[in-house]
């Protein structure tokens, strides 16, 4: 059964009315995501596709209205227009997920909320969570209510919003979001050092980023990574400058002066090479794909050991080395958690491509203290008390 709701109103009737049943719901909007996270196990789909459009956009205001089903790729092109973009430069993963070429697999902006989707511009200009300003939703009782405001600076108690944000469609359903949008860099250029070491690369982008010249990008491919991404034969770290031409021009010397020359990507070509970061799957063979956020300066030794155990794991490095994506073959029957996670120590190691029967076995997230685990169960209860909405998404139960 699917419920095809067009306005808020009637997401909170079907809600209701699902309460009263006893009916559990699993939440999508383009979905796209629907293979990130455990799978979800529901009576019904409420589609929310048809609530889709730019609500209010003030170009002025960096203050930007949508409703949840809006195409991320609809929203950049209108912000485009007005020399604009959303900052946390949100990935659409469709290749990593397996959702490209499929109908219903449109990356929207309620699942980059949901899932606090950030590409590798967050090293510099934060998360998803830190865009937000406000929204609309219906809670799991059948209740319309809202938060934040449309205003950059507002005072409204708990900032809920930014709890909605990453909790993956299990605590409210977004009818209505409001962001924080930013200016878009007049241009931007990516310069490629070649032939690091993983461990002398995350030392080198830890003191680039540390630098007053604002790099907003930095990553490291080792030898496999960067032959797949086309850049080099061996080794490639790169550091992404933008803004006004002769600024950024300028910074780039100036990071050469600290790290030695290498090769430089012009504004189209350094753009290219992002989002091939951003969306992973170019840069990593096929297999069990795990999304990695260790200490940067432990994420090295990280890598290292899990090769160890497994010689044929790949990985590669963004976010300065705080995110590794790593890739493994051959995972065995739990897909490599026992050992990435032992590996790991301290961090967060998070299962992102894996059969469906893996993932409904193995936390998918990392496991929380029990602590942590009875919070978490006390805000569900807040917000969705008979569990009705994304069942077993993020961990067995919630």
């Amino acid at each position: 059964m699917t419920f095809r709701p067009s306005s808020a109103r009637e997401v909170a009737e079907i809600v209701a009315a699902g309460a009263a049943d006893k009916r559990a719901l699993e939440i999508v909007a383009g979905g796209s995501k629907r293979g990130f996270g455990r799978p979800v196990r529901a009576d019904a789909t409420l589609d929310l596709s048809q609530l889709a459009g730019i609500v209010n956009y003030e170009a002025p205001e960096l203050v930007l209205t949508a409703r949840p089903s809006t195409p991320l790729a609809e929203l950049e092109d209108v912000l485009r227009e007005k020399g604009q973009m959303l900052a946390f430069a949100p990935p659409k993963w469709r290749e990593l997920l397996g959702s490209h070429g499929t109908p219903t697999g449109v990356p929207t902006l309620g699942g980059a909320l949901a899932c606090n989707l950030s590409g590798p511009r967050r090293v510099r200009a934060g998360a998803a969570r830190d865009f937000i300003l406000g929204f609309s939703a219906v809670n799991g009782r059948g209740e319309i209510f809202k938060a934040g405001g449309k205003v950059v600076k507002n005072v409204t108690g708990f900032d809920l919003s930014k709890l909605m944000v990453g909790s993956f469609g299990t605590l409210a359903i977004l009818t209505e979001v409001t962001l924080k949008v930013m200016p878009r860099p007049e241009t931007e250029c990516t310069l490629l050092l070649h032939g690091l070491s993983d461990a002398k690369a995350v030392d080198v982008m830890a003191r680039a980023l540390n630098t007053p010249h604002d790099v907003f990008g930095a990553a490291h491919l080792p030898e496999a990574a960067a032959r797949r991404s086309r850049v080099g034969d061996g080794p490639v770290t790169a550091l992404r400058l933008e803004g006004p031409a002769p600024s950024v021009a300028f910074r780039v010397g100036e990071i050469e002066k600290l790290f030695g020359a290498g090769d430089r990507l012009d504004a189209e070509a350094s753009a290219r090479f992002w989002d091939e970061v951003a969306e992973v799957r170019a840069l990593l063979p096929e297999g069990v794909v795990w999304r990695l956020c260790p200490t940067p300066s432990f994420s090295p030794r990280l890598v290292e050991t899990i090769q160890q155990i497994l010689p044929g794991a790949e990985a590669f490095y963004d976010w300065g080395g705080g995110l590794v994506w790593l890739s493994l073959p051959e995972a065995g029957a739990d897909a490599g958690a026992g050992f990435v996670r032992a590996a790991l120590q301290d961090g967060h190691a998070t299962l992102m491509v894996a059969p469906e029967f893996l993932r409904e076995t193995v936390d998918v997230f990392q496991p929380v203290p029990r602590a942590l685990a009875a919070l978490e169960a006390r805000v569900k209860q807040n917000f969705d008390p008979l569990g009705l909405f994304n069942p077993g998404r993020m961990r067995k139960g919630v």
